[in-house]
């Protein structure tokens, strides 16, 4: 008999387990995978992205209409809780470009260890390679969870922290859905998010590893304006990828299909100011071919690129370039459309959108309002923000708020 039995042990399991267990509650902690945290291990290149060290109101933006529902748990735990949590534990944090925080080591396998470390100071029992078959409720109880194997485990309060569908390499296969559908709650569609965007023209496998800076990503469907994105990209052999198009893939995914990305390379100058840039560069050039005087604005694979689609030859002479073929390649630069296929699948997210509906849950607590003993945490819910330590920040907050609610509020 335990107070609590945590399933899932990545970072919100393991943060949740751990804040119980410190709080003075016999803890199990169940993964069925042959090790812990294996999703954490590979997290910003296996470097850990595990915070961004903005303020609490900024993260909330991130994470949009859903945001809100964060309040409590950030006002208990927030980013700089997180970097104090692990340096108080011996894991140095820096802080780089865009706010995002690592451990000086520049390794997950640190803030990895120091959680396990975390947990055995807390006194968890962890039990890896044990998978959940079933949980048993009877009235508005868990009453019990039943294990592949057969055994039975029960505890006074359950939290289900299983993730989403992202990395199925590492174990995230979608259990905890089904079992919260199983026991009344409800699932928003889920899609792959943080991840790559596929095109269908071809055009772009010549344009493979050219990396974009500051370029304005929008998508557009019906001839509307879905969202946009200014930042950095890289092409794929079948589209793009890079965080910039990560922010958009998941709102993609829900939207499909006819979609339309376009890519405005100059984002800073209007078509008009732009026309007045040729004309300048065009001007001090008349004797030279076009492929060698464009690069003067855009790296030269992207001006071959642009010249091609406006089927104009390279080499043509500027005091050859009529007016008509300048404003076609203004309007290339300004809106570069390429039609959308879809994204990549899980394999590729490095996040799950949708989960479970957070409108059944305490956001003060994470209780269910639905089954009186179990609370929910982590990447399950239906909570996505932008890469640069967002959702892991979520993860721990989330978790933390779980495993001290059972003990604080109970």
């Amino acid at each position: 008999m335990y107070d609590l039995i945590v399933i899932g042990a990545g970072p919100a399991g393991l943060m949740s387990a751990g804040r119980a267990g410190e709080l003075g509650a016999r803890v199990l902690l169940l993964e069925k995978n042959s090790r812990p945290g294996l999703k954490l291990l590979s997290t910003g290149q296996e470097r850990c992205n595990l915070t961004n060290a903005i303020d609490s109101r900024q993260l909330i933006k991130a994470f949009g209409d859903n945001g809100k529902f964060l309040f409590s748990a950030l006002a208990k735990f927030d980013s700089r809780a997180v970097i104090d949590f692990f340096e108080e534990r011996g894991v140095p944090i820096k802080i780089e470009a865009n706010n995002r925080a690592f451990p000086v080591s520049n390794q997950a396998l640190d803030v990895l260890r120091c959680l396990l470390d975390y947990l055995k100071q807390s006194n968890v029992e962890l039990m890896t390679g044990v998978a959940v078959k079933k949980i048993i409720k009877q009235g508005n109880k868990i009453s019990k969870i039943i294990l592949a194997n057969g055994n039975e485990l029960i505890a006074n309060h359950y939290i289900i922290t299983t993730g989403g569908l992202s990395y199925p390499a590492t174990g995230s296969t979608g259990d905890g859905y089904a079992w919260l559908k199983s026991l009344g709650h409800s699932i928003v569609p889920t899609f792959p998010a943080l991840t790559p965007i596929i095109v269908k023209d071809k055009l772009v496998k010549d344009l493979e590893g050219l990396s974009l800076t500051n370029v304005k990503f929008t998508i557009i469907k019906n001839n509307q304006v879905v969202d946009s994105r200014l930042g950095e990209a890289i092409f794929t052999a079948k589209g793009l990828s890079g965080p910039a198009i990560f922010a958009l893939s998941g709102l993609v995914a829900r939207s499909l299909p006819k979609l339309t990305l376009s890519l405005d390379f100059l984002p800073e100058d209007k078509p008009e100011a732009l026309d007045k840039r040729l004309q300048t560069l065009f001007a001090g050039h008349k004797n030279k071919q076009l492929k060698n005087v464009l690069v003067e604005l855009l790296s030269s694979r992207l001006a071959s690129a642009l010249i091609q689609q406006a089927k104009i030859k390279p080499d043509t002479e500027i005091n050859q370039v009529t007016k008509a073929y300048r404003l076609k390649l203004v309007a290339l630069i300004k809106n570069f459309n390429l039609d959308i296929a879809g994204v990549d699948g899980y394999h590729k997210a490095m996040l799950t959108s949708g989960g479970v509906d957070l409108s059944e849950l305490d956001p003060k607590t994470m209780h269910s309002k639905l089954v009186k003993n179990l609370s929910v945490a982590g990447e399950i819910l239906d909570l996505s923000g932008p890469t640069g330590g967002y959702n892991l920040q979520m993860c721990w907050s989330t978790g933390r708020l779980a495993g001290e609610s059972i003990i604080l509020n109970d």
